[in-house]
């Protein structure tokens, strides 16, 4: 999950934008934590998926 769309307990303003302690820790937490396809949308996974399906049948048909 990303930050940007999570609401802080403490103040209720979105974390991304960091308005209070707790925002700014958890943000900084959650930036250290992401993985590289935490900021991927599952369209662009689904592309990606579809991408390297494509190239496994590719290479099973070359040596067949």
């Amino acid at each position: 999950m990303t930050y940007d769309r999570l609401v802080c307990a403490n103040c209720a303003a979105p974390v991304s934008e960091g308005r209070c302690p707790v925002c700014r820790a958890n943000r900084e937490r959650l930036q250290q934590e992401s993985n590289p396809f935490a900021g991927l949308n599952p369209a662009t996974l689904i592309a990606l998926l579809a991408v390297l399906v494509a190239a496994v049948a590719l290479l099973a048909h070359q040596t067949v």
